[in-house]
């Protein structure tokens, strides 16, 4: 476990699994399912939980190392505490992980909708590297994602 400021870092685990879609149905209107998170786990993928200091779950975030660099597959702050800097710090700790386990950087994929996390990104250093079209379920019809990369050359938010 380690402290982010008040708040702790867990890694996830299937036991997490009720609380994190429980966030997930909140935040998104095309969710993850928990078979979805359960196969990241068994497949290693590197999850990991924000919580207070009382035990409630924050956000949590889901990682999948790719030969150089680390895919963020998932990242949600609760949405009763977005607004709060913890999409940040939660970026802060992909970053951290990231490194930790070798990697040059940090590829994602955005709806162009999601016009907050885009902003986020863009002010961490993530950069448009492309464009996948109709990536994302969409209300009748599909989104397009925007692909972003953090490199630790254009790292701004952490040294």
């Amino acid at each position: 476990m380690r402290q982010a400021g008040p708040n702790h870092y867990s890694p996830m685990t299937l036991a997490d699994l009720d609380e994190v879609v429980a966030i997930e149905v909140r935040a998104y209107p095309f969710p993850w399912t928990r078979q979805n998170f359960a196969d990241s786990l068994d497949a290693g993928h590197h999850g990991v939980c924000l919580r207070a200091v009382d035990g409630t779950l924050l956000g949590y975030f889901l990682l999948m190392p790719v030969v150089d660099e680390s895919h963020l597959l998932n990242v949600c702050v609760a949405p009763e505490m977005q607004g709060n800097g913890l999409g940040v710090q939660l970026l802060q700790e992909v970053v951290r992980v990231s490194r930790a386990l070798g990697m040059g950087g940090v590829l994602l994929e955005v709806r162009p909708s999601n016009m907050r996390a885009l902003r986020i990104y863009e002010r961490f250093g993530f950069e448009q590297i492309g464009r996948r079209k109709g990536y994302y379920p969409a209300s009748g019809r599909r989104e397009d994602a925007i692909v972003m990369r953090l490199s630790w050359e254009t790292d701004r938010a952490v040294a």
